[in-house]
């Protein structure tokens, strides 16, 4: 009886050890992929960096994770007391942390995400997690206006999102 326990113990750690999650950033889809063993977990809309700030690609890892995180340089995507929530920082300064979406990219470099999102992301993900960010955001995501169609698109992973299968917005989009 031991024996099958500590067998137990021990298929079931290995197990573990093997799951591997990472995340992957589409900086065209704007859209942030949580995955474990290579498959898609959860998806989330995101708002990268702006022209000017954009996003860097590549493959990085987490480097720090803050619940709170303050920021000196960025107040106006911060609260009232200068603090991102959530905060995941993979390259130099950027990092993924809960904010404002306004449909478009919009950040200094930072990735966005709502913040009921950011707090999955937050919780599944540990210090030295990879991240690959890739894609272009093309300047017409600059401008363009986030209409229902915008929401019929084709994601990376899976069937296409329409409104009855696209995530709930976050409280206070309401």
């Amino acid at each position: 009886m031991r024996i099958v326990v500590t067998f137990s113990i021990f298929f079931c750690a290995a197990i573990s050890l093997r799951a591997q999650t990472s995340v992957e950033i589409d900086l065209e889809e704007q859209m942030a992929y949580l995955l474990q063993n290579g498959r898609p977990v959860l998806a989330s809309p995101i708002s990268s960096g702006r022209y000017g700030h954009l996003t860097k690609g590549g493959s990085f890892k987490i480097l720090e994770k803050e619940r709170t995180h303050y920021s000196s340089m960025y107040g106006r995507i911060v609260d009232a007391r200068g603090t991102m929530h959530y905060f995941m920082r993979f390259c130099g300064a950027d990092g993924m942390h809960a904010g404002y979406l306004p449909g478009y990219p919009a950040s200094h470099g930072c990735v966005r995400m709502p913040e009921q999102y950011a707090i999955a992301f937050f919780n599944s993900v540990g210090v030295g997690t990879p991240v690959s960010v890739f894609g272009r955001t093309s300047a017409g995501r600059y401008y363009s206006d986030r209409s229902q169609s915008a929401f019929l698109r084709r994601p990376r992973f899976g069937p296409p999102i329409g409104p009855r299968l696209a995530p709930p917005p976050p409280p206070w989009w309401r």
